[in-house]
């Protein structure tokens, strides 16, 4: 079984260039956002965005490897890594062709908003996560 890859293609705003005239690393962060919203959607559906459990961010730790320019064509992998009991471990990178400017590891739980706490992840959610 291989995981599931959605890419995710990033338009720039003007606002996320600096005055090097590259993007800063800030708005690289939203941009994983949008890549992790894509995925989900993509991968689980919109009720893991509306229903319940509901899915949680719980740790972000991200790596700069090249500058992207206002001119970079880009867009952002997301896979996931590990599939634990009540954890998901999605890994991206931000690519201008093959080449890889950042990359970011989260990890993620299955939440239950109602009671508060994290919840095992469903089975449904492994299968889709990685058979497609």
């Amino acid at each position: 079984m291989k995981p599931v890859t959605v890419r995710t293609p990033v338009q720039k705003r003007f606002g996320d260039i600096d005055i090097f005239h590259h993007v800063n690393n800030v708005s690289q962060q939203s941009y994983f956002d949008l890549g992790k919203t894509d995925y989900f959607r993509s991968v689980l559906g919109k009720d893991i965005m509306e229903g319940e459990p509901l899915i949680i961010t719980v740790s972000t730790s991200t790596s700069y490897m090249g500058q992207i320019r206002r001119d970079d064509e880009i867009e952002v992998l997301t896979t996931v890594s590990k599939i634990g009991n009540k954890s998901i471990t999605l890994f991206q990178q931000i690519v201008c062709g093959e080449e890889v400017r950042s990359e970011s590891t989260s990890v993620m739980v299955a939440f239950d908003f109602h009671h508060q706490q994290s919840v095992p992840v469903p089975d449904a959610w492994r299968s889709k996560m990685m058979n497609g």
